[in-house]
């Protein structure tokens, strides 16, 4: 792994909507190469937090770089390059059910190059190569498990050959057995073409599979409440929060009772 400038930074990010803040003080870096995972549990403002990073978003305060330029004051051409040097798988996975999987992950290309046809399908038919779909180009997506789906929603991510990938829980609506072929697929991208994940979830096993470094949010301080290798928080980790979310123990009020989420 290498270790240099981070290819992401965020400084002191404050991330809401209106007068309505979600999350705050939020300070990280992220490695080149490296599987990032951003973990808490349901609620605590991941997603929001995703989507403030890759600039759906504009934060109401702070700072995010991506490989050294400011998304934030990046303007015209400028921004639209640097948005287009990172892929992001969402959640639903995103694709057109009345597209074909190829057209699927051939549409950032459509959208983003001038390359000919011919040229654009190479490249859509070598990523869904990529992620083992090699055989599903001409089917609706609908047609597709779960899992399925997600590899071509990560296949459509690579599209424009990113060094950067955002995936919002990508194992949500799988079953352990896909969700570890996806994992496997994670790290197998990341060790092979040396691409750096950032991962939103909250699935235990996959963070243990797959991440190098993560953070945890936490919705009630608003902030981040740990960091570091997947084994520091499970084993060494003070904050009783991050204990019991690793250790799958349920929140208990003064009177020791347990607490139903809401």
């Amino acid at each position: 792994m290498k270790h240099q400038e981070p290819i992401i930074r965020v400084v002191n990010l404050k991330a809401g909507y209106g007068k309505r803040v979600i999350l705050e003080n939020i300070s990280f870096e992220v490695r080149e190469g490296e599987v990032f995972v951003i973990l808490g549990r349901s609620g605590s403002g991941k997603s929001t937090l995703l989507k403030h990073i890759i600039g759906l978003h504009r934060p109401l305060e702070g700072e995010v770089w991506i490989e050294g330029k400011n998304l934030l004051t990046a303007a015209g051409e400028e921004r639209q390059q640097l948005l287009r040097s990172f892929g992001v798988l969402y959640q639903s996975g995103a694709l057109f059910g009345s597209m074909t999987v190829l057209e699927n992950v051939r549409l950032p290309l459509d959208e983003f190059t001038d390359l000919p046809e011919t040229a654009r399908n190479l490249v859509a038919h070598s990523r869904l190569k990529l992620v083992g779909l090699s055989g599903a180009a001409d089917v609706m997506p609908s047609e597709l498990s779960g899992g399925m789906q997600k590899r071509a929603a990560l296949a459509r991510a690579m599209a424009l050959d990113p060094r950067l990938l955002f995936l919002d829980e990508p194992s949500v609506g799988l079953d352990p057995i896909m969700s570890a072929g996806l994992d496997h697929l994670i790290l197998q991208l990341s060790r092979s073409f040396g691409i750096t994940f950032v991962i939103i979830t909250h699935e235990i096993p996959s963070i243990f599979n797959i991440a190098s470094r993560a953070i945890m949010v936490d919705d009630r301080s608003r902030t981040i409440i740990a960091e570091g290798t997947p084994a520091d928080l499970r084993d060494r980790a003070e904050d009783p929060r991050v204990r019991r979310f690793f250790h799958r123990e349920p929140e208990r009020d003064e009177t020791g009772k347990t607490e139903m989420l809401a």
